[in-house]
Order: C-alpha cells, then structure tokens, then sequence
C-alpha cells in the first residue's frame, strides 16, 4: 500500500496531539477499543522478532492501592530533591492520574524471552527493553487515534511494582500506563502550560 498526503496529514495530527495525559475521565473505555489497541500493539517492531513485552491489566482494587502508595512514597522522596520554589512547583504538578484512570497497564521486558533465539541483541541486550519502549509507542499513537488518553507513570519503584503484581524474576518494569477519557483536548504539553520544561531544540548533527 502506498502512503498519501491524507496519511501524511493523519499521522503528523497524531504525533502533535500525542500528549502524556494525567487528567483523566473514570468513564469506562469500551471493550471493542481495548481489543483494537491490543492489537496495534501486537504489530509494534521488536528486535529479532523477540517480542519481549509483557503486558499486565490491573484491575483488583486491592493491587491498585497499593501501585498508588508505592507513588506516593516515591513521589515525597523525589520532592526532597527540590529546594525552596522548585520544591513547591514541583509539588503542585500532578504527575500522575492512577486514581482516575479506568485502565491501568503494567508493560514489562521478559529478558528471559526465548523468541527471536538472541538475534540482533548479542551486542547490545539493551534492545529488548527498546523493543517494549516501542511497543508502548505504538500502544501511544493508536490510542491517541481512538480519541483514548494516555499517561506513562515512571514515579514508581520497579522492584516494588512487580512484587505487587507477582511477576517472574526475568521481567522488569519497562511502563506503568493509565489509560482513559482525558478530561480536556490539548496538543500542549503540561509541562508547558504549567512552566516547567520548554521543548528544547534537537540535536540532530551531520558527520
């Protein structure tokens, strides 16, 4: 299939109005949208063809809880990093929307993953890992494309979050996503409108 300039367009929409979403409506996200993103994720590129991502839906209430205390206790010891007025900014950002979400997504790397038998990966092992950053892209723009919000929390102890989800050993913690309804339609960064972080220019070189 050749690509058009109506595709070209479609996609350029997608990647400006991708936005990590902390804002969240608790209405349900319907069954049919779910399996479509799964699906998409199911096409992401991957090393080897490995396929390492491990995707866990958390839905007991109880693992819930205890995923938003193991942010909370991380998110006041990140605060302590931050002195005076950038203390007190840092502490008025909502960096999270775990009690909002109606989906909550734990993604992990199996580094033990047989499929693929090592190719690609002998010389740098780092790109499993990738390849479930890439799935979680995927994940990204096709919810983006479903009008479904998408908020990646990395305020989260790894080792806590896989013991509260009994996970084997051999998968770490690559992505803890909330998805949902964002309460508002923005393609501007919350970190712009709040006055943290600009963009800054990319560093893209010739040699």
């Amino acid at each position: 299939m050749k690509m058009t300039q109506d595709h070209r367009t479609a996609l350029g929409d997608i990647l400006r109005w991708r936005r990590d979403v902390r804002h969240f409506r608790s209405d349900p996200i319907d069954s049919s949208v779910l399996q479509r993103l799964r699906q998409h994720m199911d096409r992401a590129p991957s090393v080897g063809n490995a396929r390492p991502w491990r995707v866990v839906q958390v839905e007991s209430a109880l693992a819930r809880t205890r995923i938003i205390e193991v942010f909370e206790r991380c998110n006041a010891e990140a605060a302590q990093a931050y002195e005076g007025a950038s203390r007190r900014d840092y502490l008025a950002l909502k960096l999270a929307g775990l009690q909002e979400a109606p989906v909550h997504l734990a993604v992990f790397t199996d580094h033990a993953v047989r499929q693929g038998r090592g190719l690609g990966r002998r010389t740098m092992p780092e790109t499993l890992a990738y390849s479930t950053v890439m799935a979680i892209h995927t994940l990204w723009l096709a919810a983006r494309a479903e009008n479904i919000g998408l908020g990646r929390v990395s305020i989260l102890d790894p080792d806590a979050v896989a013991a509260v989800l009994d996970v084997p050993s051999s998968w770490s913690l690559t992505g803890y996503l909330c998805l949902g309804h964002a309460e508002t339609e923005t393609d501007i960064p919350l970190l712009h409108e709040v006055g943290w972080q600009r963009d800054t220019r990319m560093d893209w070189k010739m040699v």
